[in-house]
């Protein structure tokens, strides 16, 4: 049985993991760190957990374009030369 389609697609999800990572890992602080504030102040709005969380994903994805299109590009690459 060949495996290679496989190797492919793994390769493609591990990929998009690492790529994916930082935007949603810096999502998941931001949310941690308003959600204390909340319990904190007792401010229970629910636009202020949400915008600062997309904000803050908006700036690490624009900051993190460079290294994203350049990882991209490098595995299209690689799958295309099938190396």
């Amino acid at each position: 049985m060949d495996y290679s389609n496989l190797d492919v697609i793994r390769a493609a999800l591990l990929e998009a993991l690492i790529v994916a990572a930082p935007i949603l890992g810096t999502g998941l602080l931001v949310g941690l760190f308003i959600s204390l504030f909340q319990a904190v102040t007792q401010v229970q709005e629910q636009t202020l957990s949400f915008v600062p969380k997309i904000v803050v994903m908006i700036i690490v994805a624009v900051v993190l374009l460079g290294w994203v299109a350049e990882r991209m590009a490098e595995f299209s690459i690689r799958m295309f030369s099938g190396t």
